[in-house]
């Protein structure tokens, strides 16, 4: 062994440290790992800096900003919300077919914001159906990460290990070469899990709302006189067309319904109380079939009104806190007028939730005003020449600012889901590699205004970026010093006289073991160039070595730190450790069986 091979191992085994003990963010560590690698002579500058340049790291980029252009457009949101009609369905029944559905949409849109979508819905159906979310979200995490390995560009793992692989002379990846082995470890994972249910925590009461912003505002609006909402009933619109929307009240020349009926037919005047999201508010308020009520007194005069016209593209909305002493106090959105709040307009209310009296109304009985009262919140837009009155008001305070509220069209959703087939059609049909359907899918979501470059800029999570791009240098280094001969010589060694069933056993389950512990795409690039020498050495296939770093890679089930989606539903409190430990163990274990059988078989 090698003085640079002996390098080389010890600044792995730091970074694996770094990593697991996440004491630095990964775009540290992976500065860390280029500048260490240039010091030592292992790289030279232009491979240090050959990740930011390598086609799975641009191929990633791309494949991000189609995400968030089909998330700021809604098509997660509407790919998903029909699973609030599954809400009838018994819980042994409804675990697999979430899990079935979450799988699927992960093998084409980024896993985290699948799931993230899929938190919001379970959370919803928790509250109003008492489904438990405890039995749901952790088996959505798992379905998600089965399903991102389903497909070439499903996560930017696989992206990773095609890179390597065509870059050591492997032929490249179809986008839907693996894909029935996918469906496959998909299948059991989800049969796995229905059967060991039985063993996640019952209810929870763990208030995910307070974690993603779920709370939702209670405004007032009338139909308007040529609202297309006019004739139709509540089922109709807020059943199907609004998500996230509630009447709970509605006042008809004078008399006042409590309990507005799913059949009640709308008219012209109708005075509505909603709850609903802000997305859903804003959306309102521009469609101009039902008109927030609030108070114009600013509009009065023909001056105010063109200056309103004016900066009407420039309104910004903020959330204000109803501190004690506040002049606000008891005042509604009916009554709180613009010099009240200095040039703001009120939009909504989002209500303090009462401990010691949580059944206390939400309004008047005689009237359907909502009364501000100490720590409720109101969301008002302002114009920026404004803003700075109001920062004056005593007893208020100015909590947030909704600066990239987005309200998504039928059009643009459409536009985006056309995009994603286009890119998914242009790479399964071999027409063009992944990298370039993916770059003009970019381009033509930006070109047509489905998400501008600004969005991109601040939504991109660079930290992956940047960790891919300093990962990629560490495998330049493995062939740049002989490592990658260096352990595939001695594996060789140890796997003497032995079956290839218990070679691809033996590298799929270091590669799961590791992934348990680092990140999915750091184990990908370490294991992968000596998983093509193993093959070669042994004068075999390399794919199916490939795909047992591929699937093994992404296979992060028994810790909650090897993968974000786990990570992130560990992080609501609901589970515990051996919650991981025990399922995702024992579906560890099933699927790395099931892979070594299929893998091999293909030798």
């Amino acid at each position: 062994m090698s003085l640079e091979i002996i390098i080389l191992f010890v600044l792995i085994i730091i970074v694996i440290f770094l990593f697991a003990l996440e004491i630095f963010p990964v775009d540290k560590i992976a500065f860390f790992i280029m500048v260490s690698l240039l010091l030592f002579n292992l790289v030279s500058p232009e491979e240090a800096i050959s990740g930011f340049s390598s086609p799975a790291t641009i191929t990633v980029l791309a494949l991000m900003i189609i995400a968030i252009g089909l998330e700021d457009n809604g098509v997660i949101d509407w790919l998903a919300n029909g699973l609030k009609k599954l809400r009838g369905l018994p819980l042994f029944l409804m675990v697999p077919v979430f899990m079935f559905i979450a799988g699927g949409i992960s093998a084409f849109i980024n896993t985290t914001a699948v799931v993230l979508v899929f938190v919001k819905i379970i959370n919803e159906l928790t509250e109003k159906y008492d489904i438990p979310n405890s039995k749901l979200l952790l088996p959505i995490s798992f379905a998600g990460i089965i399903g991102g390995s389903c497909t070439l560009m499903g996560t930017s793992t696989n992206l990773i290990v095609n890179a390597v692989a065509v870059k050591r002379g492997v032929e490249r990846f179809q986008f839907f070469e693996f894909s029935w082995y996918g469906v496959i470890f998909l299948l059991i994972t989800i049969v796995t899990i229905s059967i060991l249910m039985r063993f996640l925590p019952g209810k929870s009461k763990n208030d995910i709302s307070s974690d993603y912003d779920l709370d939702e505002f209670i405004t007032r609006g009338i139909i308007s006189n040529e609202s297309k909402l006019i004739g139709k009933n509540i089922q109709e619109i807020f059943g199907t067309e609004a998500e996230d929307i509630d009447v709970i009240r509605l006042k008809r020349k004078g008399a006042i319904n409590e309990h507005p009926g799913k059949y009640t037919t709308l008219k012209e005047g109708d005075q509505l109380l909603l709850r609903c999201s802000i997305k859903q508010l804003l959306k309102l308020k521009d469609s101009g079939d039902i008109i927030i009520i609030k108070n114009t007194e600013k509009a009065k005069t023909e001056e105010n009104s063109e200056s309103l016209a004016n900066n009407e593209d420039n309104f910004q909305l903020l959330e204000i806190l109803m501190l004690p002493n506040s002049p606000l106090i008891g005042k509604s959105i009916k009554t709180v007028g613009w010099y009240d709040l200095h040039g703001a307009s009120p939009l909504a209310i989002r209500k303090r939730r009462s401990l010691r009296n949580p059944g206390r109304r939400i309004f008047n009985k005689e009237s359907d005003d909502i009364e501000l009262r100490v720590g409720d919140r109101l969301l008002v837009e302002v114009s920026p020449n404004d803003l700075h009155e109001l920062r004056k008001m005593d007893d208020i305070a100015i909590l947030e600012k909704h600066e990239d509220i987005k309200i998504t069209t039928k059009s643009k959703r459409n536009i985006s889901l056309g995009i994603l087939l286009l890119v998914i059609a242009l790479s399964a049909f071999s027409i063009f590699p992944i990298l370039k359907s993916a770059l003009i899918g970019c381009f033509i979501m930006i070109f047509l205004k489905c998400i501008d470059l600004g969005k991109i800029y601040s939504q991109v999570n660079w930290q992956i970026i940047f960790l891919l791009a300093g990962m990629i240098p560490l495998g330049v280094a493995m062939t740049n010093t002989g490592a990658d001969q260096w352990i595939s010589g001695n594996l060789l060694k140890l796997f003497a006289d032995k079956s290839h069933f218990v070679v691809i056993g033996l590298l799929f389950l270091v590669t799961m073991f590791l992934s348990g512990f680092i990140s999915n795409n750091a184990t990908a690039i370490i294991i992968a160039p000596i998983a093509i020498t193993i093959a070669a050495n042994l004068n075999l296939d390399p794919k199916p070595f490939i795909l047992a770093v591929l699937f093994a890679s992404n296979f992060s089930f028994f810790t909650p730190v090897g993968y974000q989606t786990n990570t992130i539903i560990y992080g609501m409190g609901i589970y515990k450790f051996k919650h991981f430990l025990l399922i995702g163990g024992v579906l560890s274990i099933v699927l790395w069986i099931t892979a070594t059988i299929l893998l091999s078989g293909q030798l």
